[in-house]
């Protein structure tokens, strides 16, 4: 008889699907989306619908056994050992490394590969009883754009409920494309919702096409947009002068940047008509308008002013604090139903300060035999995401630098490890899960048994501090304990049986208002769009309508926005996936191919200071002149040169939080043969 179970899927996306797993009885697991479930209505996206029937169940492509290297790094060549024998390996070299150096030379590395609060929260545990050093993972992604918001608005990651979009008469949505970063959000949520879509992205993408209008500014340029924007917004009258004397400080200092920006002046910058930048501003105007920055964003040279920019359109219209209205950049939906994120992880636990490392430094740190001993690496495959790929593999290279690599698949990072251990995917352990989108706890059900001696990355860290010694009782804590303590933190009335059964549980029956005492947790207390503490970090006080130069010597801008076929860099080696999203492309402006004398289909050379790739031209208007675009998320040993597009990142960072200007690189590009 076939059974089924409730769960939900934990990935780094705005979606939080809830699932129905069933189990068939070939032994085989069918997912799909829960039909009763809000947000998948009974359907996942393409991508996680094949790769959880897919790759994430196919016994050759999963990791079964532990490995212990047997070869060269970076060969994936190793020889399968007993887990109890792996822990123990990996427990006796940390334990060196604690002995002859110090807990601060282990590196730890994780991200989002699961989000589940378990999976993710509880090996943090081990990281601050030992005392190692970790990477800072806001430099991963995001850092640019919270620590701007934070100076602005006192906080980046409480935004507006998804649901008040039933009053709004505009959202706009600058440098996101959830058509393929939250699908459900972008068919069920952008689609159904009763205002207009203003859309601003250098990319015409899917969700920019279905917009009721479309922005497509030349890269680098939205803080001149936004300026333009808001002198358009002055021209109306649409400032709200009360509130701005109420909960506003510093607007008197942006006052003239703004009546400097005309429209047309805007568009001559931006390359933006400036008909469509003054239908921007009557849309937004109308209110209440929701706002929406993409993560992708902030992810050029002056990521960090752009989104201070962009929020003065909240800022000076007051478009906060009520139905409909509001800014959204990340949900920290865990604290906001009151999960305790210090217990979880075991901030407590940590007597030995460790370093912290930017992940665009990771691999100079990793380089230096003086740095580190020993990198823990799991939840992330920084071979294929991190910048600097070829001399972040050079580093991991290093024979006296002892790798650890915890992962379901035999990813790029992983084939460097010295130890390998096989980790449970999220079908196959209870959790919880809390996404950055939707107000809403989802159960996460085991549905199957991991496969041979796969573990949990909780149990997995269990073990390790067993092997090592360790004492403190919050490493050894059950995961039933602990889930049951989160319930219990967020008030659920019910235990995790009861979840099971909901599927998810619903941070109230009516929209929650963002901000709705205007209250700001900034040094004034108010929106502070002046900022001694931005002036103190040595930036601007207040945000600058500055752009980008554009690229000289022909050379172009390259965007490497989210795939369809792609979670960042997971199901990269989904077969099925593959052959969808396959082969490696480059989409140019017919005026630049035209330039360059390359035809859709043909094979192209990118290059830069970094190194060179080889891809397939596609021609098409879709991007500017003057920019280049490839979709991000490819494993390099997928790949027949053996990188990725992070080959041509050298790790130049931002304005603001030590973050990725990935977004800014600059190639040269030439037909090959």
């Amino acid at each position: 008889m076939e059974v089924s179970v409730k769960t939900t899927c934990p990935r780094d996306c705005y979606d939080s699907c809830g699932i129905l797993v069933t189990a068939k009885s070939d032994g085989t697991l069918r997912v799909a989306g829960d039909p009763e479930h809000p947000v998948a209505r009974g359907a996942l996206c393409a991508k996680c619908g094949v790769a959880y029937n897919g790759v994430f169940q196919d016994p050759e492509a999963r990791l079964t056994t532990a490995l212990r290297r047997s070869g060269p790094k970076g060969s994936g060549q190793f020889e399968p050992v007993g887990l109890a024998e792996a822990i123990n390996s990996v427990a006796d070299r940390l334990a060196s490394v604690i002995e002859t150096r110090t807990p601060a030379d282990i590196l730890a590395m994780s991200y989002s590969g699961t989000m589940s609060l378990l999976a993710s929260g509880v090996p943090s545990r081990f990281v601050n009883a030992t005392g190692a050093s970790e990477v800072d993972d806001g430099t991963i992604c995001n850092r640019s754009g919270v620590s701007a918001w934070e100076l602005m608005f006192g906080t980046a990651q409480y935004g507006f409920d998804p649901r008040t979009a039933r009053d709004s008469s505009c959202i706009l949505v600058w440098g996101a494309n959830p058509a393929h970063s939250g699908p459900h959000a972008y068919r069920h949520w952008l689609g159904e919702a009763p205002g207009k879509v203003v859309v601003v992205d250098p990319v015409r993408t899917r969700t920019a096409a279905d917009a009721d209008l479309h922005l497509q500014p030349r890269p680098g340029t939205d803080a001149a947009l936004a300026f333009g924007i808001l002198n358009a917004l002055d021209d109306m009258s649409a400032f709200n002068e009360s509130f701005i004397a109420a909960h506003v400080v510093g607007a008197d200092e942006v006052r003239a940047a703004i009546e400097a920006m005309r429209p047309a002046k805007a568009s001559a910058m931006t390359g933006v008509p400036e008909a469509d930048i003054r239908e921007a501003a009557r849309c937004y105007a109308a209110g209440p308008a929701l706002l929406w920055c993409g993560q992708g964003l902030q992810r050029q040279a002056r990521g960090g002013n752009i989104m201070r920019a962009v929020g003065l359109l909240p800022a000076l219209t007051g478009n906060l604090g009520k139905p409909g209205a509001g800014i959204y950049y990340l949900n920290d939906v865990a604290t906001r139903f009151g999960i305790d994120a210090d217990w979880l992880e075991g901030t407590k636990l940590r007597r030995v300060e460790g370093r912290t490392v930017g992940a665009l430094d990771l691999a100079t740190a990793l380089a230096d035999p003086q740095g580190f001993g020993a990198f823990l690496v799991w939840n992330t495959n920084p071979v294929a995401s991190a910048a600097n790929s070829r001399a972040l593999k050079a580093a991991l290279s290093r024979d006296d630098l002892f790798v650890v690599a915890i992962d379901l698949f035999l990813t790029d990072t992983a084939r460097y490890a010295d130890i390998v251990l096989p980790a449970a995917s999220f079908l196959e352990f209870d959790d919880i899960t809390a996404g950055y989108f939707n107000l809403a706890l989802g159960v996460q059900s085991m549905a199957a048994e991991p496969p041979g001696d796969a573990l949990p990355n909780q149990e997995i860290f269990r073990r390790l501090a067993s092997a090592m010694g360790l004492e403190e009782p919050a490493l050894f804590e059950p995961d039933d304990a602990v889930i049951a303590a989160l319930l219990d933190q967020a008030g659920f009335p019910g235990g995790f049986d009861a979840l099971r059964e909901a599927g998810e549980w619903r941070f109230g029956d009516e929209p929650h208002i963002a901000f709705a005492d205007l209250a700001f947790d900034t040094p004034s207390g108010h929106i502070e769009v002046a900022s001694a503490q931005a002036e103190s970090m040595g930036l601007s006080r207040v945000p600058v309508a500055d752009i980008d130069s554009p690229p000289a010597d022909g050379r172009l801008r390259l965007l490497s926005p989210a795939s369809q076929w792609r979670l960042n860099d997971s199901y990269a080696n989904d077969p099925r996936l593959m052959r969808r999203a396959s082969p490696a492309e480059i989409t140019l402006h017919p005026a630049d191919a035209d330039r360059l004398g390359i035809e859709s289909g043909q094979m192209v050379s990118i290059k830069n200071a970094q190194g060179e790739l080889r891809l397939t031209a596609i021609v098409s208007d879709v991007v500017l002149p003057g920019t280049a675009m490839s979709y991000k998320g490819r494993w390099p040993q997928l790949e027949p040169g053996g990188d990725n597009l992070n080959l041509l990142y050298d790790g130049t960072k931002n304005d603001l939080g030590e973050s990725s200007a990935v977004h800014g690189i600059e190639v040269a590009v030439a037909p090959v043969g």
